[in-house]
């Protein structure tokens, strides 16, 4: 797996592995936009064929990094890329003056909580109704936390 720090030449991946991740997804434009912004950053996992196996996009600002959206495609799951991305993600968070991550990551989604959980994100609060997923409805949101002051990168 190779990871790749996403310019605009990267938005049309990112978008593909996104589409794939999740129902609502981003278009390639809605990623070039975001990477033009002030404390915006992200990474592309790559298999060796170059196909897009994953895509973290993150902004720094206040001393607080955000994951924005973290998605990794159906085939490339259970296999360490969400892991790698933010392994990644976290040292360029502190590079850029963090001193904490946050995440919103679906309830039902118990892989994802039981990654970062082992990664020291700790459950920070509840944002109800926060995932569409069209026709089922609304999904409540976790809110995680990770103290990058207490970790060793």
């Amino acid at each position: 797996m190779n990871l790749i720090r996403c310019t605009a030449a990267e938005c049309e991946a990112m978008a593909a592995v996104h589409a794939e991740a999740f129902p609502a997804s981003w278009r390639w434009d809605e990623f070039e936009d975001l990477l033009d912004g002030e404390g915006i950053y992200g990474f592309l996992a790559r298999d060796d064929a170059q196909t897009p196996l994953g895509v973290i996009l993150c902004r720094v600002a206040a001393g607080e990094m955000e994951v924005l959206t973290l998605g990794v495609a159906t085939a490339a799951r259970r296999r360490g890329v969400a892991r790698a991305l933010i392994a990644a993600a976290l040292p360029a968070a502190r590079d850029l003056g963090a001193g904490e991550v946050f995440l919103e990551v679906a309830v039902d989604n118990d892989p994802a909580i039981a990654l970062y959980e082992a990664l020291g994100f700790r459950r920070a609060g509840l944002r109800k109704a926060y995932y569409d997923r069209r026709p089922q409805g609304y999904v409540d949101a976790l809110v995680m936390r990770l103290d990058l002051n207490a970790q060793s990168l």
